[in-house]
């Protein structure tokens, strides 16, 4: 559920007793990627946009041609982009058709959704889009990823750029997030992606 005042989620719980987690791997062998680096500051982002309980998401990291398979498959667009995300956040509850679904049984009960987590959904990013771009996006290959990362969680959570309001607060996230959990403070002067706060 989106806070429309503070333009980030409220928190969000499952149900039962756990911990969101974030499943990474690098699936990719152009660009060193520190894999744990990028997974701890997913989970921290997902902590500050307040996701809470047992949740899960995916953080892959792919090659060119995977990413522009999925790039064409999914979005209708050819060549690699940089990142792409699926958000999920559904667990099915709905009863399965067929002569299964019109049992009577005593031993059958209601899906109850705190026995599941919460599929937040997958980002995947291609570390060699993000490098060859950074030098007019973000300023470094570092912040670059950084930044992919958080774009891609926020989009995961419902967050998107399809109007000016809307990318200027996504954008105001992202600095939010890589102003706490990246650079421990304010942007580096190379940082172009995200304005100024106003």
């Amino acid at each position: 559920m989106r806070d429309p005042r503070q333009g980030r989620s409220a928190p969000r719980r499952v149900g039962g007793d756990g911990a969101p987690d974030v499943y990474c791997a690098d699936e990719q062998s152009d660009v060193p990627v520190d894999v744990e680096r990028w997974r701890v500051l997913a989970l921290d982002v997902l902590s500050d946009e307040g996701v809470r309980g047992w949740a899960e998401m995916a953080l892959l990291f792919v090659d060119e041609p995977t990413m522009s398979e999925l790039n064409g498959r999914y979005m209708s667009k050819q060549g690699p982009t940089d990142v792409l995300a699926f958000p999920l956040d559904a667990v099915d509850s709905a009863p399965s058709p067929g002569p299964g679904a019109q049992s009577k049984s005593p031993d059958r009960r209601p899906v109850d959704p705190s026995d599941h987590p919460l599929l937040l959904g997958d980002v995947v990013i291609c570390p060699s889009v993000a490098i060859r771009q950074a030098p007019s996006h973000a300023g470094t290959g570092d912040d670059e990823m950084a930044l992919l990362v958080v774009h891609g969680i926020l989009h995961v959570l419902g967050m998107d750029h399809d109007t000016p309001e809307a990318t200027s607060a996504m954008q105001r996230r992202e600095r939010v997030h890589l102003e706490r959990r990246h650079w421990g403070g304010p942007a580096p002067a190379g940082f172009r992606h995200v304005p100024e706060p106003a």
